[in-house]
């Protein structure tokens, strides 16, 4: 079981540090994935955790400024990378076949991607869900080999229930997984919008869940703590 936590633009260098012990203490089964913002990345220690990053330039290193490469990333340990997050997609307009040129940079430097795909709440509405994930994945992974597919997780976020609390029935779940299940079957998919301590039990009964990408709880270590300790049960 693999649990991502994306810490999003959070926490000041005066909240990071003592975050970052309580991230230590946690023993859990489950693979655990930190993904904090790219400016703590050098700091990021812990032994119970792999060290991932929330975004990605998708150059080479280069006259970009702000920007942070594939190499750089893989210069300070980094071995995941979120890649295709909605509130990017968004806010910062980025397109499949930029997602496309990310992934295809962290794979060159051997660092695995976490495609966040999903739909909005319109898509839904008009029953398109399972062609726009379809069509999002399969922008991703254009021109890539075989190989290279297989490394990619997955995760499925349903936009309008990142934050909202909402989240699909474990029937829409298992069917989205299926979708992307039937285009990756050896990829890792994870669920995240609104995953959280209170619904972990309910999510639990989606069978082909491979794990969690969390949002705002990765930010309450107590509340995480419960949240793995439920998924363990």
């Amino acid at each position: 079981m693999i649990v991502a936590l994306n810490n999003k633009c959070n926490l000041t260098k005066e909240e990071f540090i003592p975050y970052q012990k309580e991230l230590e203490e946690i023993k859990t089964s489950a693979k655990l994935i930190w993904c904090a913002s790219n400016i703590y990345l050098g700091m990021m220690n812990n032994s119970n955790l792999a060290i991932g990053a929330q975004n990605v330039n998708s150059k080479n290193s280069g006259a970009y400024t702000g920007e942070i490469s594939a190499e750089q990333l893989k210069s300070l340990n980094v071995k995941y990378c979120i890649v295709g997050h909605s509130e990017r997609r968004e806010y910062q307009h980025e397109s499949n076949e930029e997602i496309n040129n990310k992934i295809k940079q962290l794979l060159k430097e051997d660092i695995i991607p976490i495609l966040c795909v999903g739909e909005q709440k319109k898509d839904r509405d008009n029953h398109q869900e399972e062609q726009i994930i379809t069509t999002e994945v399969l922008e991703a992974i254009k021109d890539l080999s075989e190989e290279e597919k297989n490394k990619i997780i997955i995760a499925y976020e349903p936009i309008w229930a990142i934050g909202t609390g909402l989240i699909p029935t474990t029937e829409e779940i298992t069917k989205i997984i299926d979708v992307i299940k039937n285009l990756l079957p050896s990829n890792k998919v994870l669920y995240g919008g609104s995953a959280n301590e209170n619904n972990v039990e309910e999510l639990k009964k989606v069978s082909n869940i491979d794990g969690y990408l969390l949002g705002g709880i990765s930010l309450k270590p107590e509340k995480l703590k419960i949240f793995l300790k439920k998924l363990e049960k």
